[in-house]
C-alpha cells in the first residue's frame, strides 16, 4: 500500500480522471496528505483538516453502511465524471474507443483505487484519532449492491473498466449523467443550466383522464427518443388540466432512455443559441419546457419564440425539441381594437396581428385540454383516491363537487386538491 508521499505523486500524474478530485473534499484530502509528508508534528493542524473531511463526507445522506466515506466519494466521483474517455464512452461504442484512451483510463482507474484504499479508517489509524472510524467502515457487501459500492470495495478498479462504460452509455455523464431536470437561469448576466435535484415526482400513472392528448405527446416523445423527427408541442387549454405536470412527468418516465428536461422562462428565450451549444452532439434528448406561455400586446419576446421554431442561422439539434403550455390558444393576448384600423402610425397593423396569431400555428403538434364536466371531474376524483386506497361514495362525490364549487371549479387540479384534503383529514383522526 503506497505511503502519503506516493499517493501525492501519484494523483498530480492523473490526467483523464483529475477533477475527481477537484471538490472540496477532494482539495481537504490533499491538504491532509501533504500536510502529513511536510508537517507530521503538526497534530493539531492535521487532526482540523482530518475533522474536516470526515465532517465534509458525513453530510451526503447517499453513503451506504459499511463502505468507508472517502472510497465510496470517489466511486461516485468516478461514476459521473465528465472527461476525454466517459465522454467518448458515452458518445461510441467499447469497441471503437481509442485502445491508447482504454489504456490509460484503466491506469488511473487503478490509481485511484489505490487512493480509495487510503481512506478514512488508514488516515484515522495513522493520525492515532478516531479509532471508531479505523475500525467502523468494514462489514458484508449487500447482495443488491450498485455498481458505485462495488466498485468502492474493490481492490482493483481497472477491472470494471468495461463496466464504467457501459454505464456512461445507458445513463450520460456530467450533470447530464446525475440528474434529469434542469433550469436555465441568468446570473450575473450569464445563462447557465441549473441542475434541479428534487424534481417534482409525478408519473404517468399519476395523470388522470385526457388519454388521448396524453397519447399524442407521449408518441412525440418516443419518436424524439427513438432518433426520429419529432414536433415541437404546445399544450394549451383549461387551467388545472394538467398540461405542466404531463410534460414534468415525461422525464420521469424516460430519463432512464436518456429524455432530459430543460424549463426555460419566456424572458429566456433569447438564450436559445446558448442552450443549444451545452446540449448539441450530446446523445441524451432534450426537452425544452417553456411553462405557461403566454405574451401581452406590446411584448415583443414572442419573437424571440419564433426563431426558436423556426430556426434562424442556427438549425436545431434532432436531439431536441420545444414543449410549450398555456392557457390560450393564440399565446398572444389580442383586443378588438388590435382588429380595428392603422393605430399608433402603423401602417401594416393587420400583418402584425395575423404574425401574432399564427405563433401557434407554428408548433408542429398543438394539442388542447378543456377543463372537464361534472362526470368527467368525478371520474378524476375516483381514480385519483383509488391510488391511495379511498373508496368514493355518493357522499363524497357530493363533497368533492361543494369542494370545487368553493375553490376553482371542475379540473384535474381540483380534483387531486380534494382528495389531499381526504388524506390530510384521516391522518388528522388517527389517534
Amino acid at each position: 500500500m503506497p505511503g502519503p508521499d506516493d499517493l501525492l505523486d501519484r494523483i498530480a500524474a492523473l490526467v483523464l480522471y483529475r477533477g475527481v478530485l477537484a471538490d472540496e473534499a477532494g482539495n481537504l484530502y490533499q491538504q491532509l496528505l501533504r500536510g502529513i509528508v511536510r508537517n507530521p508534528l503538526d497534530r493539531l493542524s492535521l487532526t482540523d483538516l482530518f475533522s474536516r473531511l470526515v465532517r465534509r463526507l458525513l453530510l451526503d445522506r447517499r453513503l451506504p453502511l459499511g463502505i468507508d466515506p472517502w472510497a465510496y466519494h470517489l466511486a461516485d466521483r468516478v461514476f459521473f465524471d465528465e472527461n476525454p474517455f466517459s465522454l467518448e464512452a458515452e458518445a461510441r461504442p467499447w469497441g471503437e474507443i481509442p485502445a491508447a484512451l482504454r489504456r490509460q483510463a484503466e491506469a488511473e482507474l487503478s490509481l485511484l483505487g489505490e487512493v480509495a484504499g487510503f481512506g478514512l479508517g488508514r488516515l484515522a489509524e495513522l493520525l492515532g484519532v478516531g479509532r471508531a472510524l479505523a475500525e467502523g467502515f468494514g462489514g458484508s457487501t449487500p447482495h443488491d449492491e450498485d455498481l458505485r459500492g462495488r466498485l468502492a470495495r474493490s481492490a482493483d478498479w481497472a477491472d470494471f473498466l468495461p463496466e464504467l462504460a457501459e454505464h456512461y452509455v445507458r445513463n450520460g455523464v456530467g450533470p447530464f449523467g446525475r440528474y434529469r431536470a434542469f433550469r436555465w437561469q441568468r446570473r450575473e448576466g450569464r445563462g447557465q443550466l441549473v441542475p434541479v435535484a428534487c424534481p417534482d415526482p409525478v408519473r404517468l400513472s399519476d395523470l388522470v383522464g385526457y388519454g388521448p392528448q396524453k397519447a399524442a405527446v407521449i408518441a412525440n416523445t418516443e419518436r424524439l427518443l427513438a432518433g426520429l423527427p419529432a414536433q415541437n408541442v404546445l399544450l394549451y387549454g383549461d387551467r388545472g388540466t394538467g398540461k405542466s405536470s404531463l410534460v414534468k412527468a415525461l422525464v420521469n418516465e424516460f430519463g432512464d432512455r436518456g429524455l432530459r428536461l430543460i424549463e426555460l422562462g419566456r424572458d429566456e428565450l433569447r438564450d436559445y443559441p446558448e442552450v443549444l451549444a451545452v446540449v448539441r452532439g450530446r446523445p441524451q434528448k432534450f426537452i425544452l419546457m417553456v411553462d405557461d406561455l403566454s405574451f401581452e400586446e406590446h411584448e415583443t419576446y414572442y419573437k424571440e419564440l419564433k426563431s426558436v421554431l423556426e430556426g434562424g442561422l442556427e438549425v436545431r439539434p434532432d436531439n431536441v425539441v420545444v414543449y410549450a403550455t398555456s392557457n390560450r390558444r393564440h399565446l398572444v393576448r389580442e383586443y378588438f381594437s388590435d382588429r380595428d384600423g392603422a393605430v399608433d402610425g402603423e401602417v401594416h397593423r393587420r400583418d402584425t396581428m395575423e404574425e401574432k396569431l399564427s405563433l401557434s400555428d407554428r408548433f408542429g403538434l398543438r394539442v388542447v385540454f378543456v377543463a372537464p364536466d361534472q362526470e368527467r371531474y368525478l371520474a378524476i376524483v375516483r381514480a385519483v383516491a383509488r391510488q391511495h386506497g379511498i373508496a368514493v361514495d355518493a357522499a363524497l362525490e357530493r363533497q368533492a363537487l361543494a369542494w370545487a364549487g368553493r375553490h376553482n371549479g371542475l379540473s384535474g387540479r381540483t380534483a387531486r386538491q380534494f382528495v389531499v384534503s381526504l388524506l390530510g383529514r384521516a391522518r388528522d383522526a388517527v389517534p
